[in-house]
């Protein structure tokens, strides 16, 4: 057996373990899916993640301006809907996670703690201090653009959720949701460059959330400034240097966030010629090795563990793009192919047992194995 066919042999192994199929039942050649599929044992494994962390405290990390001895008080006061799982972000993507979980598995054991979590969480006076907060003095910029498209990612989970409290939670949400988007249209156009870093400023990667969020909301103005900003920022990009990714503490790909972006705002004809430009160097054939996933050389360092979560990040976006071109595309195979390895590199990786580097993960993956970017 040559090597490639050793080492597709072993990360078809992976790939069976991690979505629970048995062993050989995912075959490298034969899947059109970049990523396995979520099953109910590891959706189970990451609700837990979820719910050891919304309501969890300490530790904390807030980006929390003073501007006198009263705002000194415990994050639970500041954010009381979402103070738990490290930083105000990730306790937002949490709160997602959870209801993207108990929507697709509504019968799971787990389900019930997912619903208690967000009821404890969503209410109208938890909601109405998150505004007051956001509208303080010093927080113009608070979790932008980041923690905001989370947010609504959260809004457009909870209003795609044909559930009587999804619905409940969705209104009570709306003032918080309206006040994060009215943030963004705010500052877009006075936004002159794009922000290209591989962490949360990254701008490419949270126009992908709020653009799936505006057309569950329906919100043509904000999916007009979108497609306006994304000609602006990125239609005349050219050969992106995916060579000089990732820097050392990235989670996400500015190449490929840029990507899977513009996927969602051009028809796709244009779309595909655009990405010819943008990454000519593209194979055109189903090699996976054009690009290695990140390696992660200690999961106890919070920033080393970025890795982790860029290689998930990387395989949903890797997963977008093939989706955006033409079903006869032949970069398609490359991009699939490219997908699953970085999928088998990170998805082993979330486990919980690091949590100032691993709290987050859990979202990474649950975004990736179900799909949440790619909508019909």
């Amino acid at each position: 057996m040559s090597t490639f066919r050793r080492s597709a042999w072993v990360l078809a192994g992976l790939l069976a373990a991690i979505s629970g199929l048995p062993a050989g039942a995912v075959d490298l050649q034969a899947q059109p899916a970049a990523a396995p599929t979520l099953s109910a044992d590891s959706a189970a494994r990451f609700a837990r993640l979820a719910l050891d962390c919304v309501h969890l405290e300490y530790p904390n990390k807030i980006a929390h301006v003073l501007q006198s001895d009263a705002d000194t008080r415990p994050p639970r006061q500041l954010t009381p809907a979402f103070y738990g799982c490290y930083d105000w972000h990730s306790s937002v993507h949490g709160h997602w996670l959870l209801a993207r979980l108990a929507r697709l598995f509504p019968e799971a054991e787990f389900a019930a703690a997912a619903r208690a979590a967000l009821a404890r969480s969503l209410t109208p006076a938890n909601v109405a201090a998150e505004v007051a907060y956001l509208r303080g003095p010093g927080r113009i910029s608070f979790e932008r653009p980041y923690g905001l498209a989370w947010l609504l990612q959260l809004a457009a989970e909870l209003r795609s959720w044909d559930d009587p409290l999804a619905r409940e939670w969705a209104a009570t949400l709306a003032p918080l949701e309206i006040e994060s988007a009215q943030r963004i249209m705010a500052w877009l156009p006075k936004l002159q460059y794009p922000i290209r870093s591989g962490e949360h400023s990254q701008t490419a990667f949270a126009f992908g959330l709020i653009a799936d969020w505006a057309q569950v909301r329906g919100d043509v103005g904000m999916v007009r400034l979108l497609e306006q900003r994304a000609r602006t920022y990125y239609l005349d990009d050219r050969a992106c240097a995916l060579a000089y990714e990732p820097s050392g503490e990235d989670f996400l790909s500015p190449c490929l966030a840029e990507a899977d972006f513009m996927r969602r705002v051009l028809p796709q004809a244009e779309y595909a010629a655009w990405l010819g430009r943008f990454l000519p160097a593209l194979p055109r054939t189903g090699r996976a090795d054009w690009l290695p996933p990140g390696l992660v050389t200690d999961r106890s360092d919070p920033k080393l563990a970025h890795i982790d979560g860029l290689n998930l990040s990387r395989a949903w976006m890797l997963e977008g793009i093939a989706a955006g071109l033409p079903a006869h595309d032949d970069r398609r195979a490359a991009l699939h192919a490219a997908a699953r390895a970085h999928a088998a590199a990170a998805l082993p990786a979330v486990t919980g047992e690091h949590y100032e580097g691993g709290h987050w993960l859990g979202t990474f993956a649950v975004y990736l194995t179900s799909r949440a970017g790619i909508r019909p």
